[in-house]
């Protein structure tokens, strides 16, 4: 059963019917999806999430479709792993990693897109689409796949090539000359040409709703308890903001006890308008150039930046941006500690908790959870290394080349 009521808007609460519709037509804020939380509340139970599959759809109950028929490519349910050794190198105490670089297309990005593409094909949908700085491509055109539906993902021209090769099996790479937010204004346009489902634009509120399932996933984890802290990479901001309300969810249908959780932003300094603004103190996301080897975060006007923005503040959290160094060791760090090889959005993720450990923002007394929301794989321009020297065939050439780093 699909406990969906409506669609609201997030600024003056308006109410439309379940349609492929993305802003109030009264003030032109998002629409966010609606659930009768009652009905969910008498509905779910820790025993039934526990009884249903390893993937997101086991919280089909606080999800906007119907799990019978969903498109699935077993997304969700990724390790929380325990990092003692990470922690001891920054000096913290509890830290986990949320691994979500094992979802099927190497990236939580196959959280929203599972919810919408069975969205699409519940409101009759022939082709999915959308704007991508590559996981999302990667993502869309797997499910569409699946689906049987066509599919086209528009992508900035220099993406790295390693995360639109797989895609290009898929379906349509579309490549546009400019950046990510030249490519969202063009699919933004399509949408008023082609009777398309562009998964993040007019199927956004419900495209959005997947991301909840991280909150979820790590409450459960942790034995239905919350964290106290979670660093969350910010891109358009709609994961930090949906994994703030999948928190709130949580407690508003009883799965867990009210409990407050610090909920932090992590940005690259070459694309940091969200950090910007926290560090300033003001409320205005000014749109920034893109010019960072973190693609995936690389939104210069990012479209949930503001209420980003705010859920950071109310709970008492804070927003970071790290340099490309910064970016590089921190990769490498998370690979040699935990043995999670993470692309650059990690690598932003790990330098901010190490930037926030540093600067008293997290503290040794707090159990951290940080999201890893895409594969190395994905960037090996970014993080490759020199190539390996060869040496000869003997005992001798080995302790010529190796024992000198004793």
């Amino acid at each position: 059963m699909v406990f969906a009521e409506s669609l609201i808007c997030r600024e003056c609460s308006r109410t439309y019917e379940l349609a492929p519709a993305y802003f109030c037509e009264w003030c032109f804020g998002p629409l966010d999806v609606l659930y009768d939380y009652e009905a969910v509340a008498e509905s779910i139970s820790r025993e039934k999430i526990a009884k249903g599959p390893p993937t997101l759809w086991r919280y089909a109950d606080l999800l906007p479709v119907e799990a019978s028929a969903a498109t699935d490519l077993g997304a969700g349910f990724t390790p929380l792993v325990r990092a003692d050794r990470l922690a001891e190198v920054l000096g913290l105490g509890e830290v986990w990693v949320k691994n979500d670089t094992l979802n099927p297309t190497n990236s939580f990005k196959d959280r929203p897109v599972t919810v919408a593409v069975t969205k699409a094909i519940e409101f009759g949908i022939k082709t999915v689409a959308c704007a991508s700085t590559g996981n999302l491509a990667n993502a869309v055109a797997a499910h569409a796949a699946r689906a049987g539906l066509d599919s086209y993902v528009f992508v900035p021209h220099d993406i790295e090539r390693s995360k639109i090769v797989a895609t290009a099996a898929l379906g349509r790479v579309v490549a546009v000359q400019g950046n990510y937010d030249d490519v969202n204004r063009l699919c933004v346009q399509l949408t008023e040409e082609y009777p398309w489902g562009i998964v993040n634009v007019n199927l956004r509120p419900y495209y959005a709703e997947g991301s909840k399932t991280l909150a979820f996933e790590t409450a459960e984890q942790l034995g239905w308890e919350l964290p106290d802290h979670v660093v969350v990479p910010v891109a358009s901001g709609a994961l930090l903001t949906k994994i703030a309300k999948g928190f709130d969810e949580l407690v508003q249908v009883g799965l867990v006890d009210s409990a407050e959780v610090r909920i932090s932003g992590a940005q690259a300094e070459g694309c940091s308008p969200v950090a910007t603004a926290f560090e300033e103190g003001s409320d205005d996301v000014r749109p920034q150039k893109p010019d960072t080897i973190a693609k995936s975060l690389a939104i210069g006007d990012p479209a949930d930046g503001y209420y980003a923005l705010r859920e950071v503040r109310r709970s008492g959290g804070a927003i970071a941006a790290v340099t490309e160094d910064e970016i590089v060791e921190a990769i490498h760090l998370l690979a040699r500690t935990e043995g999670i090889l993470t692309e650059p959005a990690g690598g932003v993720t790990v330098a901010t908790l190490a930037k926030m450990a540093r600067d008293g923002r997290v503290t040794d007394s707090e159990r951290v959870v940080i999201y890893i929301t895409g594969h190395g794989l994905k960037a090996l321009e970014v993080i490759a290394t020199d190539d390996p020297v060869p040496i000869p065939a003997t005992v001798d050439g080995f302790r010529a080349e190796f024992e000198k780093e004793e």
